[in-house]
């Protein structure tokens, strides 16, 4: 990996924290818009839940995308950082009476609704409001994602959606209410996909289901089929920007939309995975009967997804010179947890006390999942603004 990093700039900063190549990040957007331009009817939101950091949001904002929020607080977030209402949907499986005023008060484009008690609550809400909803309903496809258990969300076996066979009759319950309207079928299978003929079937399922709506004259005007685009966790800087072109491509392929139909997607680290990184530095390299440990004073309370889903960071060290000797570490944190491991058996330059390790990759669900376990403080942000 090259070292692409302003060492210069972090010597004075304290660690552990967050860096973000903003240049990345606004080449990463251009990508998206270069591979829906031959697409006009398709729309993409920014997943909030992958990063929420204000400068990171206000960047994207900027670029044109949406925003998909799974909270009251993203949508917040989302208007303060400029996202307009009318490009916000509000996804979701434990929607609070509160969070739906807010969005209905902001006027979002539609809520995302995954069961009939959910779409009760809207359509009350909405009458005491005096608005009507637009409603999509979260439709589980029984796709199998191939990714991780954890985050694996379209299985009949998951907790999301509602099964296909009781779209149907949700539909036409919706349509006696007066406060809200169906405008449209979502879907999310899970994250971290790198086998994208998964979402072929995803396309065939949604083919399937549309035919059966169309014989009951049912029309619908928008699909939503979530994200899930992996990155390159192992080669960071081989791969800084994912296949935009060949993701949204396979959806234009086949897909069967309607004339009009309007197409949303929902990307999260796929847009702000590869410019984050989390900066760490090496406080002890501690030699085992067995193995040599480097502990780094960043920990699973500011990158917990090694710990939460056994996933791998590329790991570097900043401070050694180009070709220096290489050791072999379990690199560790200082949380008094055994499950604070970043990884197992890793090759890095030497390491040494006071050494700047960087944790790649780490730009979603990184900061965002930042906890005070231990009594510990948030990590702050570093920008880099300029190209490099």
């Amino acid at each position: 990996m090259s070292n692409v990093f302003p060492i210069g700039s972090f010597a004075s900063l304290k660690t552990p924290f967050y860096h973000y190549d903003l240049p990345l990040l606004s080449q990463t957007l251009s990508a998206i818009h270069t591979a829906i331009a031959p697409h006009h009817n398709f729309q993409v939101h920014y997943a909030i839940k992958a990063n929420a950091n204000p400068v990171i949001l206000q960047t994207i904002a900027r670029s044109g995308l949406g925003a998909d929020c799974v909270s009251g607080g993203e949508i917040e977030a989302a208007l303060y950082a400029g996202f307009p209402a009318e490009k916000i949907v509000f996804a979701g499986v434990g929607k609070a009476d509160w969070e739906i005023e807010l969005a209905l008060r902001a006027g979002i484009a539609c809520f995302n609704v995954e069961s009939l008690p959910e779409l009760e609550v809207i359509n009350a809400c909405a009458l005491a409001m005096g608005r009507v909803a637009n409603v999509a309903f979260r439709v589980n496809p029984n796709v199998d994602a191939h990714t991780h258990a954890k985050i694996t969300t379209g299985l009949n076996e998951n907790k999301f959606g509602i099964a296909m066979e009781d779209l149907l009759p949700a539909i036409r319950r919706a349509a006696e209410m007066q406060g809200v309207r169906y405008v449209g079928m979502h879907f999310h299978i899970g994250s971290q996909i790198l086998e994208l003929d998964v979402f072929d079937r995803l396309s065939e399922r949604i083919n399937q289901l549309q035919d059966e709506l169309e014989a009951a004259g049912i029309h619908t005007s928008s699909i939503n089929v979530g994200g899930g685009l992996g990155i390159d966790y192992a080669e960071p800087d081989a791969h800084p920007i994912p296949a935009f072109a060949d993701y949204f491509g396979r959806f234009a392929h086949h897909l069967r939309l309607r004339a009009g139909q309007q197409l949303h997607f929902e990307l999260g680290r796929s847009v702000v995975a590869q410019c984050g990184t989390l900066i760490s530095r090496a406080l002890y390299v501690k030699h085992g009967h067995t193995k040599d440990f480097l502990i780094i004073d960043a920990g699973f309370t500011e990158l917990i997804r090694p710990a939460m889903y056994g996933s791998s960071h590329a790991i570097q060290n900043l401070t050694a010179a180009v070709g220096s000797a290489e050791a072999v570490y379990d690199v560790v944190g200082p949380i008094c947890e055994s499950s604070d491991v970043f990884g197992k058996d890793v090759t890095l330059a030497e390491a040494h006390r006071g050494d700047l390790i960087a944790l790649r990759s780490a730009g979603a669900y990184g900061e965002v999942m930042a906890s005070t376990y231990n009594c510990r403080r948030l990590p702050q942000s570093h920008f880099t603004f300029a190209d490099k």
